[in-house]
């Protein structure tokens, strides 16, 4: 018989009480954080020790995401980050893919990139910084804020410069709003430590330092496969000889930007590929040579002239 002073938990409103322990595997799985890390490995070749930071970074969010659930914790953990490294490291892809990755982790609410220098930042007059930056922020709320080149926010030269009103700004969100809003810091290693160095208040609030090394000569031969290959051309076998040449030579001239210094190449490649069926073509031209980018079109680079006063990607 049942007890009549007895009472249903579930109808006097008593607390569900809290689970004692978490499926992380489920997690990891339901979260969608392995479908963005399968697109960065298709997106960019190579770059393990920045793959591998962000496996740890997004192992770190599961984790703290368990621990709420669990009751553990419940102060929002500070994610922004600062990203250094020469140009064409591949610092804007990784930022895409850590919005898309905060988001699926409910860290952001949208999951958007805002993609930002510092003449978004700063104004050219008095009054006109705090509006820029102010605008700036309001768009990549529940998001990331990407500030490539960050280290021109900071003219210490100039006293003229508005760049610290917008730094004092950034600062103020990172601190207050940093549950709804992530920054990440971007450009030249050795000008982000002497940035960092002159505003100690962004090294406090930086909790992610991720360092994107060079390409190696083969991973960028495979990159320059990669961008030929969505646009439907191919490099012939003496072409992809030569263009690992002209790798190895660029890679000591100025400006080498690796990635984006290959993509540059490989649009030249294909004007001269143009150049040369158009002068030589006296009937119908085949799919494949409208597709194969031959070693004539990269051994025309000044490049191989041996001048270090080259324009990028001749």
């Amino acid at each position: 018989m049942l007890n009549p002073h007895a009472t249903d938990a579930k109808a006097e409103g008593a607390p569900v009480p809290r689970p004692t322990s978490v499926d992380l595997a489920a997690d990891f799985r339901d979260s969608g954080v392995a479908e963005v890390l399968a697109q960065l490995d298709r997106e960019l070749v190579g770059l393990k020790p920045v793959k591998q930071r962000i496996r740890e970074t997004a192992a770190l969010l599961l984790v703290d995401r368990a621990r709420q659930k669990l009751g553990l914790t419940q102060d929002t953990p500070t994610l922004h980050m600062s990203f250094t490294g020469n140009p064409g490291t591949g610092k804007t892809t990784v930022a895409l893919r850590m919005a898309d990755l905060l988001y699926r982790l409910g860290y952001v609410r949208k999951g958007h990139l805002v993609s930002v220098t510092r003449d978004d930042l700063v104004g050219q007059y008095i009054g006109h910084t705090a509006p820029k930056t102010k605008e700036v922020l309001k768009k990549a709320m529940g998001g990331v804020l990407f500030i490539d080149e960050a280290y021109y926010l900071y003219r210490p030269d100039n006293e003229r410069d508005y760049g610290q009103e917008a730094i004092e700004i950034l600062l103020q969100v990172m601190e207050n709003q940093r549950d709804d809003l992530v920054v990440i810091l971007a450009g030249y290693a050795d000008r982000m430590d002497r940035f960092f160095a002159s505003n100690p208040g962004f090294r406090s609030r930086i909790a992610h330092h991720i360092d994107f090394p060079d390409y190696e000569d083969e991973e960028l031969l495979s990159i320059a496969g990669k961008m030929l290959d969505q646009q439907s051309y191919h490099l012939s076998d003496e072409a992809r000889s030569v263009l690992m040449d002209y790798i190895r030579l660029r890679r000591t001239q100025p400006h080498f930007a690796n990635a984006r210094s290959i993509r540059n190449a490989l649009d030249r490649a294909r004007l001269r590929q143009a150049n040369r069926l158009f002068d030589t073509a006296k009937g119908p031209v085949s799919v494949d040579a409208l597709s194969t980018i031959e070693a004539e079109d990269i051994r025309a680079s000044r490049v191989f002239a041996g001048g270090l006063n080259i324009v990028e990607g001749l």
